[in-house]
């Protein structure tokens, strides 16, 4: 596939994004950065966590990983559900009740100023992860398809990456987001339902005979509840994906940074539920997309014993399919991938500025200064960590980010859980230890047992005991003193 007319459809696309942030960052300022004032229509913020939600990775990992693990993923989808139930009704009441910029402002006010730091600190070490896991995968593809054939360096290609979501987000930040990301979403949705569309008709089929062919072919087994030592168990992936739910969209700044710049309580939880009730369907098309593709793979006897991220990309830009997939491949990937990359990286900015830095205790002028800084310093550790995902070589992303996340986010659930399930208070100064101290347990148990992604929930039932046994050392403290 010729580079340059993929460059072309990019540099217009993002020029379409440069000209949405001109419009919506004007007469910006630290309430517009980090809360777009509170005025987002609730519909633009649905569509564009869809897009925010299924980032990059779900745009190559969810297809590739259809080879290994079939449908089971919907398994993981189902339970989502369940959380944006619990957000809707329990999460979102609380941060709208205590009008927060900033959701680990909550811990503060129920433990303290250790567990509120340890709350932050998580988030911004999960989300940095997390956004430069996604980045990395796109920007291995645009080297792969576009700056290799230039002979442009992998360093050159995070710079632009990264340049490029600083240059549309540093002024407007979630105003300008909750826009972008709903254009970027709807164009992702619209690629991968064009390109299933090219290969059903590639391979001769009608959308009713590709269904069918979907539904009859190993690839499409979705629910496991035989073997209760499968990863891929039922319960497992259910509650696994409810869990995840609420600690990488109810717990997550980022996420939650959207639901709070909508006008009201009844506004923020309309788009949760549509929201959510949209998530279902675009999980199985990405699905129907890997059967398809895997289900090509095997009619054409192409060989392939690579990654199953390198699926779709090798097909879509080979030569094995018409060039109008290649080109809607590129401007799917590029569009999933910015429209979780740019939330993300105005979610850490605001977590540093509001929650490390305090910059809503600084005058005005020295506030939008400080974070503009950080906006800038967060965009380059993206990209260091980019690089180092290059070194690492990881496998399958998706895995390795729901992986990470039952380490880092399963904390944050503890700490969460033990606030809202309870009226007690743990000691404060044992926070961080317990927070550090959970995951490694589980990771040294992890070894030995090899659990899956239900991780995350033993991590938060440790936390959640550990400060129950902390509320026990405070009472003893108070029986001494006395």
């Amino acid at each position: 596939m010729n580079p340059y007319y993929i460059g072309i459809a990019i540099v217009f696309y993002f020029g379409l994004l440069i000209i949405i942030s001109y419009y919506t960052g004007r007469d910006s300022d630290n309430s517009t950065f980090f809360l777009g004032n509170r005025k987002s229509p609730w519909y633009v913020v649905a569509i564009g966590m869809i897009g925010a939600s299924l980032s990059g990775v779900t745009f190559i990992s969810v297809p590739g990983w259809v080879g290994s693990t079939g449908f089971s993923y919907m398994q993981m989808v189902l339970g989502y559900l369940l959380g944006y139930i619990f957000i809707a009704q329990v999460l979102l009441p609380l941060f709208y009740r205590l009008q927060l910029t900033s959701i680990y402002s909550y811990l503060n006010n129920r433990f303290g100023i250790q567990s509120y730091q340890t709350g932050a600190i998580l988030f911004l070490v999960s989300k940095t992860i997390g956004a430069a896991a996604r980045l990395y995968l796109m920007a291995s593809v645009l080297q792969l398809t576009i700056f290799d054939a230039l002979h442009v360096p992998f360093m050159v290609t995070v710079i632009v990456t990264i340049g490029l979501i600083w240059l549309y987000t540093f002024r407007g930040g979630i105003r300008t987001v909750i826009w972008t990301d709903m254009v970027q979403a709807i164009l992702m949705i619209l690629a991968v339902v064009l390109t299933v569309g090219v290969i059903l008709n590639t391979l001769n089929l009608s959308v009713l005979q590709g269904i069918e062919l979907i539904r009859s072919s190993s690839y499409s087994h979705m629910f496991e509840f035989s073997d209760w030592s499968s990863k891929q168990h039922f319960v497992k992936q259910f509650l696994s994906g409810a869990f995840m739910t609420i600690v990488m969209t109810g717990l997550d700044q980022d996420m939650m940074q959207k639901n709070l710049t909508c006008k009201s309580l009844s506004d923020a939880k309309k788009n949760m539920y549509w929201y959510s009730i949209a998530f279902v369907p675009v999980n199985l098309i990405f699905l129907a997309l890997g059967a398809l593709l895997y289900i090509f793979v095997d009619k054409q006897g192409i060989v392939f014993s690579g990654r199953g991220d390198d699926l779709f990309p090798m097909l879509a830009t080979g030569g094995y399919f018409p060039p109008i997939v290649g080109i809607l491949f590129m401007l799917g990937l590029v569009a999933a991938a910015y429209s979780s990359a740019d939330s993300a990286l105005t979610s850490l900015t605001t977590s540093f500025s509001v929650d490390l830095l305090k910059v809503e205790k600084m005058e005005p002028q020295q506030a939008v200064k400080t974070r503009r800084l950080v906006h800038i310093g967060v965009s380059i550790v993206l990209g260091l960590v980019i690089v180092l995902f290059r070194v690492l070589d990881l496998d399958t992303i998706i895995s390795t980010i729901f992986t990470i996340a039952g380490y880092t986010y399963g904390p944050l659930l503890g700490l969460f859980a033990f606030g809202l399930f309870t009226k007690l208070r743990s000691n404060d100064s044992w926070t961080p230890y317990i927070a550090v101290g959970a995951p490694v347990l589980i990771g040294v148990m992890d070894y030995y047992f090899k659990f899956g992604f239900e991780k995350l929930i033993y991590n938060g039932i440790v936390v959640f005991l550990c400060l129950l046994l902390s509320m026990v050392s405070n009472r003893n403290k108070l029986l001494k003193t006395n």
